[in-house]
């Protein structure tokens, strides 16, 4: 059986949405150690989050919920609106289950928790780029 964090990624430019600047970071290395994964972007905020989101257009746009100016469930129903196309993909620390059905209902296609981000960020991206859903495992300790 083939190791899914192996398997070759296709082609994706993200914006990367945060304020915590660690955890953009983070993510920025992850994605450079895999090939076709293109951070094309990063944003600090909600508003900025739609701005970059029409402006350069990404595949995936990958944003937390606790942002400042505009939350990130607010950012995805206005970036949903301008560009219908994106993928949305939740990273949180927050777990909640009314917030994730919120943004699921809202057009995200995924969730997952930043604690679990080791193992359940590259699937997430992978599963979220085909067209899937994905929640992550965390969701069952959710309140």
């Amino acid at each position: 059986m083939t190791d899914p964090i192996s398997v070759p990624l296709a082609a994706c430019r993200i914006l990367l949405v945060d304020d915590y600047e660690p955890w953009r970071r983070y993510v920025s290395i992850v994605l450079q150690k895999h090939e076709g994964l293109q951070l094309v972007g990063e944003a600090t905020d909600g508003l900025e989050a739609v701005q970059k989101a029409i402006e350069l257009s990404p595949d995936l746009v990958l944003l937390d919920v606790g942002l400042p100016n505009l939350n990130g469930l607010e950012a995805a129903k206005r970036i949903r609106k301008e560009a219908p196309d994106v993928k949305l993909l939740f990273a949180t620390q927050t777990i909640d289950t009314e917030i994730m059905a919120e943004g699921l209902r809202n057009g995200a296609h995924g969730f997952i928790w930043k604690i679990d981000a080791a193992l359940e960020l590259l699937p997430a991206i992978r599963a979220v780029r085909r067209g899937d859903k994905f929640v992550g495992t965390s969701s069952s300790k959710a309140k």
